[in-house]
């Protein structure tokens, strides 16, 4: 535990991405595997459900204390995060000679905890309290709490996993794509291949996924429109459809396994030659265009899929990438090669839930921009450009895939409710909700369509926090009720029904654009120009 606990104030305590990057190569290379795999594990954003509720643990600082309900409440407001303001009213800490190994910790004391009562949750906490010394209870105190966060990227982990075993990076990425257990052995199959072969893709293993980065400068200064490839892109699932062995699996970007939440998909993959992999995009599909996201949502988080929605949200799966083809790694060939492969592979008939990615076809850089600006009414978010005799690579990196999305639909909406943030904004308010007008006249209110809690400055973020405090109106739990007067302007993507927002429409990927000081709240706008905006995107 002292181990990971120190990796954790190391990975807090700075911005640099080399001194991070040393922190974890040292981590993997010095501990030991059992516990390094519990690390991994929650360093790489996986989670255990919260353990331990709220009311228990604030009546154990309570009793431990000796403070009263509303000072322990007050201190949790002014800290912002429960893990933090626990480790800090707790009594003196432990010496610093006791140390639990970090498996032992999960496999002894937090895992079983979901199955005791609440007399032994109390004891097997307040137990664990005794034994740490400070900065170990505020990373166990994470842990019960389900909140645990450390800010470094995966492709940074992997890079340390890489550096600690002494292979390449593009290698270590492929062991670690797909299923992995917190475990001694997984960890040790990671760090030397065994199990996994050289590396190369086997079983149901997807590849790692290249991503495009957002084209940020003129088109223009691409050079040469003949040295790209033109793809529409889609707003879906990204995924990779592995047939192998006669086997079918489909993996989504996000390292699930969600073959029976797509038994179609799976159907016709069965008709590919055997040892492929195609990398492509899953959408709700009609008519031969792409359907809202919100209708994919209904497929999604299911480990099967009921006949009846079958018809009722159909999908399809469009691949764009050849990955593997008759048991050979592809990515090193040139994206034109690998086309054209590709398209071989579509001869099949019934293979007709899974089709080709139509190329967009220009001669001209003004002829592919006329195009992308009426990307919204295909349905689609924008353009990729795909250099033609590019490999295919791991990650998120520039260069050879550039995403041009179309510009940002624009909302002006009032903060409305406020909530503390985590991390080092943990003692700012920093995580809004924002409304529009609903009605006329005296019975106009303003009902909320969007989360945002990116797109401010530091210090337009401390002005806002200043404002909050001084005009709240009501406070529920963590949530304060602000007087509606500040304005915003929203930048979203898209907008679609929802019927958890009383407003009946959400809009999707917002982020504050600019802070509207111009503008009262009189002035926002209505829910009648979202409806709007969702006719028009539609």
């Amino acid at each position: 535990m002292r181990r990971f606990t120190q990796l954790f104030t190391e990975l807090d305590r700075t911005k640099r991405s080399g001194e991070k990057l040393a922190a974890l190569e040292r981590y993997f290379r010095e501990t030991p595997p059992a516990d390094a795999a519990w690390g991994l594990h929650f360093l790489s954003g996986k989670k255990i459900k919260r353990l331990a509720p709220r009311p228990l643990l604030r009546g154990m600082i309570e009793g431990l204390t000796g403070l009263p309900d509303w000072l322990v409440g007050e201190s949790h407001e002014a800290v912002g995060d429960l893990a933090e303001t626990m480790a800090l009213l707790l009594p003196d800490a432990a010496d610093e000679g006791f140390d639990l190994p970090l498996h032992q910790l999960m496999r002894q004391r937090l895992l079983p905890m979901r199955t005791l009562d609440e007399a032994s949750q109390r004891e097997m906490i307040a137990r664990t309290w005794r034994e740490l010394n400070a900065e170990g209870r505020f990373v166990f105190n994470k842990l019960i709490t389900g909140n645990f966060r450390v800010g470094v990227a995966a492709t940074m982990i992997v890079k340390a996993l890489a550096a600690a075993a002494d292979v390449p990076v593009a290698v270590m990425a492929q062991r670690f794509s797909g299923r992995w257990e917190p475990s001694a052995e997984s960890f040790m199959s990671l760090m030397t291949g065994q199990g996994l072969g050289d590396g190369s893709a086997t079983g149901s293993q997807p590849y790692p996924f290249f991503l495009g980065y957002p084209l940020e400068v003129a088109v223009e200064t691409l050079g040469d429109p003949r040295d790209w490839i033109a793809e529409w892109k889609y707003d879906g699932i990204r995924a990779q459809v592995i047939q192998r062995g006669g086997h079918v699996m489909i993996w989504s970007r996000g390292e699930e396994l969600i073959t029976g939440a797509f038994p179609e998909i799976a159907q016709a993959a069965a008709l590919l030659p055997s040892n492929v992999v195609l990398d492509g995009e899953i959408l709700a599909w009609e008519n031969e265009r792409p359907l809202p996201f919100a209708a994919l949502q209904r497929r999604l988080n299911r480990v099967q899929v009921e006949l009846s929605l079958f018809p009722e949200v159909p999908v399809r799966f469009i691949a764009f990438d050849l990955l593997e083809h008759e048991g050979a790694d592809q990515r090193n060939q040139p994206l034109r090669d690998r086309q054209t492969r590709l398209q071989a592979l579509f001869t099949d008939p019934a293979m007709i839930d899974i089709a080709l990615a139509p190329r967009v076809e220009f001669a001209s850089w003004d002829e592919l921009t006329a195009l992308q600006v009426g990307v919204r009414e295909r349905g689609v978010e924008g353009v990729m450009l795909k250099r033609a005799d590019g490999v295919y690579g791991v990650g998120r990196r520039r260069g050879d895939w550039w995403k041009w999305k179309i510009n940002p639909l624009l909302l002006d909406a009032v903060l409305i409710y406020a909530q503390a943030g985590s991390g080092r904004r943990s003692g700012l308010f920093t995580d809004y909700t924002f409304g529009v007008w609903s009605g006329e006249g005296p019975g106009r209110e303003l009902v909320p369509i969007a989360k945002a809690y990116s797109g401010l400055t530091d210090a337009e973020i401390k002005e806002v926090d200043r404002f909050i405090r001084h005009h709240t109106l009501e406070r529920h739990g963590p949530v304060r009720i602000v007087k509606p007067e500040l304005v915003f302007e929203l930048a979203f993507q898209g907008v679609q029904k929802s019927g958890r927002h009383k407003a009946g429409w959400a809009v999707r990927f917002p982020r504050m654009n600019r802070w509207r000081k111009d503008k009262s709240a009189a002035d926002a706008d209505t829910i009648d120009t979202l409806r709007a905006m969702a006719g028009a995107a539609g």
